[in-house]
């Protein structure tokens, strides 16, 4: 009894250090800043073909059927009126992430603006649509306004480039589910035979309607890449899965993953999948590197705007650098 409690003791000393232990915020800002701008852009494509998709003359005309638990705004208000709302507050909510205006607030607002559209209209949305709907859920609990932010302005601005530690809890989850996409895609493509007989890409670069641009015939072609693209996928899938959480071995694995996901965003169309993975990734970022990166960028910018242009006329010179 007594080596399991030990043992019991050490997983829940673990537990809170993992989830709890504070830590800098400048990795949450970062990711913040950068989902900020593609929710802003996210919403800014619906446009186009808002009141297509959405609206009460579009092309479908009333919600469809849904569980009493799928509510969303526009399920209970079908009007062109409603659907312009629900589309401008998304708008701004995705740009006060971006400066850090209330964040909890904004996120909340994106929250509900992606599952309002997603319920009115799921057939024309995808996988990066609720990718970016699951990253909100944590930003709405997350301390993503500690740091670079509208709201740090204003509190403190002699303290605007500091960053304060923060229990990491929410920043861990959002790790966490980077696992889980990925052990969840591996679970479902190998349901599949394609997956299995390694033919899973041959098919996927034939699909005409959904590529972005007509595959080479060299390598749709081949049916030796394309089997060695297909096991390379599960492969690199299952890698940023597990190894992610290994120090030495995640800029790697997460290197492969971007790679993969910049292959499938140049042939298929995929929405914000990719661009969401990308965006994900951030929350790995290194704490020290980070606020050094940052840190030093904010010199490079004020050492430019130090050189006067009349400095300039006078002797041409290399900006300079300070160092942190």
């Amino acid at each position: 009894m007594t080596r399991v409690r030990r043992l019991a003791l050490a997983a829940w000393a673990g537990w809170e250090r993992f989830f709890f232990t504070p830590t800098s915020t400048a990795p949450l800002a970062v990711f913040r800043i950068a989902f900020g701008l593609v929710v802003t852009l996210w919403t800014a494509t619906q446009l186009p073909n808002l009141f297509t998709f959405y609206g009460p003359d579009g092309v479908l005309p009333q919600p469809p059927a849904i569980g009493p638990w799928q509510w969303g705004l526009l399920t209970t208000s079908n009007s062109v009126l409603m659907v312009a709302v629900v589309f401008l507050a998304t708008l701004v909510a995705g740009m006060a992430l971006t400066v850090g205006v209330s964040p909890r607030i904004a996120a909340l607002v994106v929250l509900i603006g992606l599952i309002a559209l997603e319920r009115r209209n799921p057939y024309v949305l995808n996988s990066g649509d609720i990718l970016l709907r699951v990253m909100a859920v944590y930003l709405v609990f997350a301390p993503s306004g500690e740091s670079l932010s509208w709201d740090r302005w204003r509190r403190d601005r002699a303290r605007f480039w500091e960053f304060p530690r923060r229990a990491p809890w929410a920043m861990r989850m959002l790790q966490v589910q980077v696992s889980i996409i990925y052990f969840a895609a591996i679970w479902a493509k190998l349901q599949g035979d394609q997956w299995r007989n390694g033919t899973a890409v041959s098919f996927a670069l034939r699909m005409l309607d959904q590529l972005r641009a007509p595959s080479p015939e060299l390598i749709a072609g081949s049916g030796l890449l394309t089997e060695w693209l297909t096991f390379g996928t599960l492969l690199i899938e299952l890698s940023v899965g597990i190894l992610v959480w290994n120090r030495r071995l995640r800029p790697w694995v997460l290197a492969a993953g971007a790679l993969l996901h910049l292959g499938i965003e140049v042939f298929i169309m995929v929405g914000f999948f990719s661009i969401g993975m990308w965006v994900l990734y951030l929350v790995f970022l290194s704490p020290d590197w980070t606020e050094r990166t940052v840190l030093r960028l904010r010199d490079r910018w004020r050492s430019r705007r130090a050189v006067t242009p009349e400095a300039a006329s006078e002797e041409p010179r290399e900006p300079v650098v300070s160092e942190p």
